[in-house]
């Protein structure tokens, strides 16, 4: 009998034991997360020979290695806003980098259902989710100090661990001079990129950086190892977007939107398992909006209707999505707009303002001295064709088969044989745009000023949001011609401001061809919204009518609103010469800034009078 006691009172330590180290008692794996920031899947793992990433090679030997894995957005605010409400942020208004304009109500996030759920939600200790308020994410911990340690006893953790070191701003520290891994005399650059001693020191300084965030990664394995964790622990390693060389972070191709996407689970939840055995490629399209059902799926939590993404493990997984989806905004200072669709083999990119170069000066990715080099040499007509095309205005569409053409330098949108892949994927794009609302149709300035009044996500839904008539007239400006000039004036005077914006933006599309409209462009410049009349002044300008164009642009550097200032100084800086009423201008507008000014202001005028002429 005694004997019995003593077995009965060992089990049950042992249950105890195996109840504050592992899953709770309804059987739910713990999940762990380990986010690096701006890099592509530069890793030994997914083939890369420069790579030196040990760690992580071995938690892909260990786990299931996902080979098409996508950031949606290009950049990390609103990709994170992505990830975190597990809706798009082009549908919800929160597109533009850094806007943290207001969250609706019915969009809880993530940390919210897993609490709910049993979970002990920790974060450490990057948010930078895009919305006005960020402690309502609603996290047990969110600081530097937070860990899954800290929880109850028996207690599933769902933990986040964020790593800054691949960050882009590594290339911004002064460079010591010292001999780099691997050799950047050795290193292959990718052909838009053009030879020079600054672009290689920045490759291998890249590769630098991502060598020293696998250690980091490796740190927090042991550290699960060592607490008796990692048998009951899910381990999700991904990045939130590619980086961090020109052309890569905050642009639509594979260089600034595939991410690498390792995850790890253990026997236990081998049910889990994507592929039959660890060790195994997994093949399926998944992008970063699909971590917020996919976490509700592992967990046992129904999913809400209103998310955007797609589970791609647990009870509730998808069949295969045969798309993902991405869009780029405001990137800083710069206004811009693209859309792209990615399917296993083809990239599709809209340019919805390909009047507008790629590479417009964004005074943080010019600290990298290999932009600022890359910058300086197309000045001085160094480079060659593929290598310019980066300062050049874009076209309206791009395609790319990535099988055979892996830098994204061959763009067979006009290729005869391909129109039946861009139709496909032209029609995928639009349909998209036109379930999700997708805000970007509307320009900024409007965007702001109905965010005073609440969230853009549950304006969308409760008003009038003429979807269809955006994308008919973004259609009709993007592909506009001389004959389609009557239909664009006769839009600029539509009752919707957003459409009267787009008309506009086909007429500085045409160019001089537009200047049968001129009459029409100057009553536009009195537009009660200030984003219509922006872009008609600078349309104006073009055509040679400065005297008429310039008051409006001044005047609108005072409005309220930042972004219609942001809105007037993009166009004076694509379009007006640095004349001295405009150099005395700027340098006024510079004179009443202060201390709470938006730094993005700060920057496009200070780079506007200092900019090579």
């Amino acid at each position: 009998m005694r004997s019995i006691v003593i077995a009965l009172f060992c089990m049950s330590l042992t249950g105890l034991a195996a109840g504050q180290k592992g899953a709770d008692s309804q059987g739910l794996p713990n999940i762990l997360w380990l986010t690096s920031e701006d890099n592509s899947p530069l890793l030994g793992c997914y083939g890369d020979a420069w790579a030196t990433t040990p760690n992580l090679d071995e938690l892909a030997k260990q786990g299931f290695l996902y080979t098409h894995a996508y950031a949606n957005a290009p950049v990390c605010a609103p990709m994170r806003n992505a990830i975190i409400t597990g809706v798009y942020a082009a549908s919800s208004g929160h597109q533009h980098m850094r806007s943290n304009y207001p969250k609706s109500s019915h969009l809880k996030l993530l940390p919210a259902y897993l609490r709910k759920a049993g979970y002990y939600c920790t974060n450490n200790v990057k948010t930078d989710y895009n919305i006005a308020s960020e402690d309502q994410a609603g996290w047990n911990e969110s600081s530097k100090k937070a860990h899954y340690k800290n929880r109850k006893p028996g207690q599933p953790f769902f933990a986040v661990f964020n790593c800054t070191i691949s960050h882009e701003s590594y290339l911004h520290r002064p460079d010591s001079g010292k001999k780099l891994k691997p050799d950047p005399s050795a290193v292959q650059l990718a052909p838009y990129h053009p030879d020079s001693k600054e672009m290689r020191r920045d490759y291998a300084r890249y590769y630098e950086a991502v060598e020293a965030m696998d250690a980091w990664v490796g740190e927090k394995l042991k550290e699960l190892e060592e607490a008796g964790l990692a048998e009951n622990t899910i381990v999700i390693y991904y990045s939130d977007h590619g980086g961090i060389l020109g052309r890569s972070k905050r642009f639509l191709y594979e260089t600034g939107t595939r991410v690498p996407l390792v995850i790890r689970i253990p026997d236990r939840f081998k049910n889990l398992y994507p592929a039959p055995t660890p060790g195994s490629g997994v093949d399926r399209m998944v992008s970063l909006v699909d971590l917020f059902p996919t976490m509700l799926s592992i967990a046992g939590t129904s999913i809400p209707g209103h998310l955007q993404g797609h589970a791609f493990l647990g009870t509730q997984k998808t069949a295969d999505p045969e798309f993902v989806h991405m869009f780029r905004g405001r990137m800083d200072e710069r206004i811009d707009m693209s859309r792209a669709v990615r399917n296993e083999r083809f990239r599709y990119i809209r340019n919805f303002l390909p009047y507008r170069p790629y590479a417009q000066h964004i005074d943080y990715l010019w600290k990298a001295p290999s932009m600022q080099a890359w910058y300086d040499l197309y000045q001085q007509g160094k480079c060659n064709e593929i290598q310019s095309r980066f300062f050049q205005a874009k076209p309206v569409e791009e395609l790319y088969d990535t099988e055979n053409d892996p830098w994204e330098v061959h763009n067979l949108a006009s290729d005869p044989q391909y129109r039946k892949v861009l139709s496909m994927m032209r029609t995928e794009n639009k349909r998209w745009m036109k379930q999700t609302l997708d805000a970007g149709l509307m320009p900024e300035g409007m965007l702001a000023s109905m965010a005073q009044t609440g969230a853009v996500y549950d304006k969308l839904r409760s008003g009038y949001y003429p979807i269809d008539d955006l994308l008919a007239i973004s259609d009709l400006a993007n592909f506009a011609q001389p004959k389609d000039i009557e239909k664009l004036t006769e839009a600029l005077r539509n009752d919707n401001a957003a459409i009267r914006c787009w008309a506009a933006r086909g007429l500085l599309q045409l160019g001089n061809n537009a200047a049968p409209a001129i009459a029409s462009l100057k009553e536009a410049l009195t537009d009660t919204v200030p984003d219509v009349a922006i872009v008609a002044a600078e349309t104006l300008y073009n055509l040679g009518q400065q005297d008429a164009a310039l008051p409006v642009l001044f005047r609108l550097l005072k409005d309220k609103n930042e972004m219609v200032q942001l809105h007037a100084l993009n166009a004076i800086d694509n379009s007006c010469k640095r004349s001295d009423v405009v150099k005395k201008q700027i340098e006024a507008f510079l004179s009443r800034q202060n201390d709470t000014t938006s730094k993005y202001l700060i920057r496009i005028a200070e780079w506007i009078l200092e900019k090579p002429r």
